[in-house]
């Protein structure tokens, strides 16, 4: 009975005067005004909070008595955007999982640890080519160019003038394709040497004694002799003693 006490002030009727206490009665009882009064201020109290409760139901805070916001957890708000993530089935069946236990998406190669047998190849496929079987694939190296050449072939030999290895310039050299630069082996070769020390010049003899019949032919070292005499007063410039060496 006490919260449905109306806000209105007191009559005039329950005003005895003097210092006597303000009394009301209800339900056959007289009470006193300062109980009412308490009332009434519990009353709203409790209205403000039930509406304040009901206001912040939604954001995971409770209140208490006192008035004061308890934290019991947060609600994370549904959004569209994150239901268009959502992997669930839109029927409401399933438990969530992904499709074909993650192997079911675009670009997949499969579950982990699947081993795929080797396809056989179908006969009555338009595409098919009887030649196709019996192809053998190949690397293609692509010839040297002038340039590249000497930049490739300058470490192998100065390497060789520490390790003295005809053999593994010899298989190093096997593994580029030279073309038509192959005069240029005994070229580079000797020029270099020229540069160098007189130990130097002899193992540039003797490699292109070894290289001789194996990465160059007699006519690729007669060529490189013909364009170091062609090429001697360049070489002056460098190494005065060219001609004499």
């Amino acid at each position: 009975e006490l919260e449905n006490l109306s806000d209105a002030p007191f009559s005039g009727d329950e005003e005895n005067g003097g210092s006597e206490e303000r009394k009301t009665e209800i339900n056959g009882n007289w009470i006193p005004a300062t109980s009412i009064t308490e009332a009434k201020i519990n009353a709203k109290a409790k209205r403000r909070l039930r509406k304040n409760s009901s206001r912040d139901s939604g954001r995971g805070d409770s209140v208490s008595e006192n008035g004061e916001t308890q934290k019991t957890g947060v609600v994370i708000p549904t959004s569209p955007k994150g239901k268009l993530l959502d992997r669930r089935s839109r029927s409401g069946k399933g438990r969530g999982l992904p499709k074909k236990g993650g192997a079911g998406g675009k670009g997949v190669w499969g579950t982990p640890g699947q081993v795929y047998d080797v396809e056989e190849v179908d006969i009555k496929d338009p595409n098919y080519d009887d030649d196709q079987e019996n192809c053998v694939y190949e690397t293609v190296v692509l010839p040297l160019d002038e340039r590249a050449f000497e930049k490739t072939l300058t470490p192998i030999i100065q390497e060789y003038f520490e390790h003295g290895d005809t053999n593994e310039v010899s298989e190093m050299l096997k593994d580029l394709n030279l073309g038509e630069m192959k005069y240029s082996v005994p070229v580079l070769a000797v020029s270099l040497a020229l540069e160098g020390k007189a130990s130097h010049r002899e193992m540039t003899s003797k490699l292109i004694s070894d290289l001789c019949g194996t990465v160059v032919s007699k006519t690729d070292v007669e060529k490189s002799f013909d364009k170091l005499l062609k090429d001697l007063p360049e070489l002056v410039l460098d190494s005065p003693r060219a001609p004499q060496v």
